[in-house]
């Protein structure tokens, strides 16, 4: 297995084998439990029918009868059924049937592209995508990111075109 973590630069790859990768030790593919549960910050789960979480808030949870959840009965759904555990180190593992299906890496980690300084060096280091879809400035006004897809691997990489800088990538099933 290879650890994502040390290996940023496979991220640029358009041919990547997720199954052989782990990122911060829990392996694509593994039982969602294997996610260590002290890293946990944050989640989302089929039980929270109300949800209020963000920078520097502590995340609230109520189920569709009003109850209020704890953060551990969230991730104990998510890691049963579905959902997606956000960790304190900017990392996020999307999760289906229990198993983990998708990476995410983003924020002071992906500062190992900051050698990437426009959108063409971007587009040049990560591949001719399958798909772009952008995000423009209110009223149709200048492209503010760029959203890069790519069916192998399925890659999702985003350009944020006002700090210039590679913004989030995700890994795994993330398109739905």
């Amino acid at each position: 297995m290879i650890e994502l973590l040390d290996n940023l630069d496979l991220l640029t790859r358009r041919h990547l084998d997720l199954t052989t990768l782990t990122m911060g030790g829990v392996a694509f593919g593994a039982p969602a439990a294997y996610v260590p549960r002290g890293l946990i910050v944050d989640a989302t789960a089929p039980v929270v029918a109300r949800r209020r979480s963000g920078d520097d808030i502590e995340p609230e949870f109520e189920d569709r009868g009003g109850r209020v959840l704890t953060l551990a009965e969230v991730v104990d759904d998510a890691v049963r059924s579905k959902g997606f555990l956000y960790t304190a180190d900017d990392l996020t593992y999307r999760i289906r049937s229990g198993r983990i299906v998708g990476f995410a890496l983003y924020g002071p980690r992906l500062a190992h592209f900051a050698g990437l300084s426009s959108y063409q060096e971007f587009r040049s280091a990560f591949g001719t995508p399958d798909r772009v879809e952008t995000d423009e400035e209110p009223g149709g006004g200048e492209h503010t990111a760029y959203w890069h897809h790519y069916s192998d691997p399925r890659k999702c990489a985003r350009w944020d075109a006002g700090s210039h800088r590679v913004s989030l990538v995700n890994l795994g099933d993330f398109d739905d």
